[in-house]
Parts: structure tokens; C-alpha cells; sequence
């Protein structure tokens, strides 16, 4: 496991990747927009991850004072994937600088799918036979 490590007049200051990934995984699913982050794509389907593992779907590399970040994603259907990444970026550079302290060098966005709402349809055939009774 690779590390950061600095070290100031108190001691080392040692900050592992994992927990650069998790920072941000998080700040990248608070943005609207963002249905979950990816795995990875296995036999060819994206597989969504829930916030149990955060760092999943993101890949950090950290230097001595710096980090580039790779962030899969999924995106909501119906917002500006443009739009979305900026946001992402933005959160996810601020989350890290904020807590970590690194400068982040590069938030790199990887859009592996599109999520549709679920189908309503089931619903509308019970309504009917509820109404009916």
C-alpha cells in the first residue's frame, strides 16, 4: 500500500490512497446527477456501487504533496453530462485540498453509462384493479 507521507516538526503525517479514494468517492456521489461510481466493466456491464464501497470506481494516485484522481462513474438521465463532470471535478479537488491538504494535479472523468429511471409501468396496471374494487 502506497502512502503519503510528510512529516512537520510534531511528527510523520501518513495518508494511504484508500483514503484519498474514499474523499472522493463521496464529494463525486454528492453531486446531482450522479446515480453511483462503477466497479469497472466485467464481461461488459457496468456494475453500480453503492456508498458501502466508496472507494470502488475510483483510482488515486498520490505523490509526496500532490494526487491525480480517476473517477468511473454513472450518470442520472436527464442532466447535462458536461455539466455534471465540472461539478464533479470541482467538488472532488475542493473535498481532497480540504482534507488532505494535497494539491490535486488532475480529476479525471471516465462516464461508463446512463441510468434510466425505473419503469413505472407495474404500477399503472395495478392502479385499475385497485380503483375497480
Amino acid at each position: 500500500m502506497s502512502e503519503n507521507e510528510r512529516r512537520n516538526e510534531l511528527g510523520d503525517l501518513k495518508i494511504a490512497n484508500e483514503v484519498v479514494g474514499i474523499i472522493a468517492g463521496l464529494a463525486a456521489t454528492e453531486v446531482p446527477g450522479v446515480a453511483g461510481m462503477s466497479g469497472g466493466i466485467a464481461g461488459g456491464i457496468a456494475e453500480m456501487l453503492g456508498h458501502r464501497n466508496l472507494s470502488k470506481g475510483v483510482k488515486v494516485d498520490v505523490g509526496a504533496h500532490e494526487c491525480v484522481v480517476d473517477l468511473f462513474v454513472i450518470i442520472e438521465y436527464g442532466y447535462s453530462i458536461p455539466e455534471v463532470a465540472r461539478q464533479i471535478q470541482e467538488n472532488v479537488k475542493r473535498a481532497i485540498e480540504v482534507m488532505t491538504g494535497l494539491d490535486v494535479m488532475e480529476v479525471n472523468l471516465h462516464v461508463l453509462g446512463v441510468h434510466f429511471p425505473q419503469d413505472k409501468k407495474g404500477e399503472e396496471e395495478q392502479a385499475p384493479a385497485a380503483r375497480g374494487k
